[in-house]
């Protein structure tokens, strides 16, 4: 069941998604890692996923941002610090091995159905996303989503990643729209907070049943799945 934090006087006029963790599922990796490294599946995609995040945050803040790198090199150093701490040896064929799996990331399944509904609806949808442009376009051409984006936005474009103020800035542009015409979707509570800091009306997707973070500000609402979106646009 969604829970209102509160009520919008007009209906906003767009949709963009977070895509890692969002719309792809990025711990469905862990079925290919539990295959090559048996019994580590679950503790290096919870592993890797993390150290991906740092990284994006350390090379964004850092010397304002001159150590900047695409997202698929940080997925990749991610993964290969992942595999040291674990103790894992991590050769040429399984890193290609788990790096192609996350180009073709499983995604969720009320995806297509609830991207549908909203283009029926008339609303504007899109993608804001830390992915390289490259890794976006396999994405969404893998899960089958052409055509129901009408935006695909990579933070490359600024060379600064989410939370940095000019990754959300990026929907504005795109769209051409302020922010609280907009609704940021992602599954990411560190995410959903940055964006409603920022001024996006915000749906934080919380598909694990967890804590929200405790800096003294909630998103616009909270939802189990995607479909909670559609709340924010009552079907006439």
């Amino acid at each position: 069941m969604e829970k209102v934090r509160a009520s919008a006087t007009s209906q906003p006029k767009a949709v963009l998604f977070d895509a890692y963790g969002t719309l792809f599922d990025v711990y469905s990796v862990g079925l290919v890692a539990e295959q090559l490294f048996p019994g580590q599946g679950q503790a290096l995609g919870q592993l890797w996923r993390d150290k991906q995040i740092e990284y994006t945050r350390l090379v964004t803040t850092s010397n304002h941002g001159t150590h900047y790198q695409p997202f698929w090199q940080l997925t990749q150093a991610g993964l290969r610090y992942a595999c040291k701490r674990l103790k894992l040896t991590l050769t040429p064929e399984a890193e290609l091995q788990l790096m192609n799996q996350y180009r073709h990331l499983s995604a969720f399944p009320e995806n297509r159905d609830v991207l549908q509904a909203l283009k029926a609806r008339g609303i504007t949808t899109g993608i804001l996303s830390n992915g390289d442009p490259e890794m976006l376009g396999i994405a969404v051409r893998s899960a089958g989503l052409e055509g129901l984006m009408d935006h695909v936005i990579s933070v490359d474009a600024v060379r600064k990643y989410k939370t940095h103020p000019e990754a959300y800035a990026l929907g504005e542009q795109a769209t051409g729209l302020r922010a609280t015409q907009i609704v940021f979707v992602s599954s990411n509570s560190w995410d959903a907070l940055a964006a409603t800091w920022y001024g996006y009306r915000t749906l934080w997707v919380n598909r694990y049943a967890l804590p929200f973070e405790e800096l003294g500000t909630q998103p616009t609402r909270t939802g189990n799945t995607l479909n909670d979106v559609l709340g924010f646009f009552p079907a006439e």
